[in-house]
């Protein structure tokens, strides 16, 4: 038991490390929503890999952590609208996010089936998107 619970807490230590960089490469804003001013946290693009690496997280306001962190409890909505532009970042975790997010509202947000629809993503991508959904 306590060796599971160290490998956890050197897993969050990791992943905290990331923290000023995420910061920086987010101008301190949700990678999501763009919103400032809000705290942040730092989430980890599913699946998640055996050691911790910041190409695979990003920084979240509160909102969209619980949305993207757990699928089930989505609610889409006009709150997301902005994914039709991050859907084209170049952030690659962030283009995931965005169309993993996109695609959970497709079927009862028409402006999210326009969005996707004006996509064309690469193979490699289709396959980040697709990974754990």
């Amino acid at each position: 038991m306590a060796k599971g619970r160290a490998e956890h807490d050197a897993r969050m230590a990791a992943l905290q490390s990331f923290g000023k960089d995420l910061a920086r490469r987010a101008k301190s804003k949700c990678e999501l929503c763009e919103r400032a001013g809000e705290k942040l946290r730092i989430f980890e693009v599913p699946p998640e890999q055996r050691d911790p690496d910041m190409g695979r997280c990003l920084l979240l306001c509160g909102r969209c952590y619980e949305q993207a962190d757990e699928p089930r409890r989505f609610q889409p909505g006009e709150h997301w609208r902005v994914l039709a532009g991050m859907a084209w970042s170049e952030i690659p975790m962030v283009q995931v996010m965005a169309v993993r997010l996109l695609r959970r509202q497709q079927d009862t947000q028409a402006w999210a089936r326009e969005a996707l629809a004006t996509l064309d993503l690469e193979e490699e991508m289709e396959t980040l998107v697709t990974e754990c959904v």
